[in-house]
């Protein structure tokens, strides 16, 4: 796919998946009214705040890699043609969803709203039954031994300490 194709692609699907996601769903949920369910909740909101601009950012990054790395999209109907395993792909596998999650929970401390913390429970909970069944053995299928030693050496959730390199045949280093 050439990278204008894919960049189109890649932003059509922005706007629906994540602006859905992390957009029109947790407005359904909030109506994105604050509340104040426990005194002294203000830190927390500062901490939401820096989680959400965090969350967007990768996000973006993440976007843009598909486009750039890969050449292709986020979308199954348009995968990259070449594994994506740089930039915040070097930290943790699925970045996209990790960056989700931290934007739905920024949200729920920014707005004190706790039903969007078990929102952001359930959405880790599909997103990790999603990879585990689907993504992982496509990209196996898809990538062969590159995808294995990428998937050795970098976890799918919690983002490793250093950022992983090509050279590295497996584990953390």
């Amino acid at each position: 796919m050439r990278k204008p194709t894919a960049a189109v692609g890649s932003a059509l699907f922005f706007l629906v998946g994540p602006g859905i996601v992390a957009g029109l769903i947790p407005w359904w949920i909030t109506g994105w009214q604050m509340e104040e369910p426990l005194p002294f909740w203000g830190p927390l909101r500062v901490i939401g705040v820096l989680m959400l601009l965090a969350g967007v950012s990768v996000l973006i990054q993440a976007f843009v890699r598909f486009v750039v790395e890969g050449l292709g999209t986020p979308v199954p109907i348009a995968p990259p043609s070449r594994l994506v395993v740089g930039g915040m792909y070097r930290y943790v596998r699925n970045p996209m969803y990790v960056a989700l999650i931290w934007v739905v929970v920024g949200q729920a401390l920014i707005l004190g709203q706790l039903p969007l913390l078990l929102y952001g429970a359930a959405f880790l909970l599909i997103s990790a039954t999603f990879v585990r069944w689907y993504e992982e053995p496509k990209l196996k299928r898809q990538f062969g031994a590159d995808y294995e030693v990428y998937r050795r050496a970098v976890p799918a959730w919690w983002p490793r300490l250093r950022p992983w390199n090509s050279e590295e045949k497996g584990g953390e280093n």
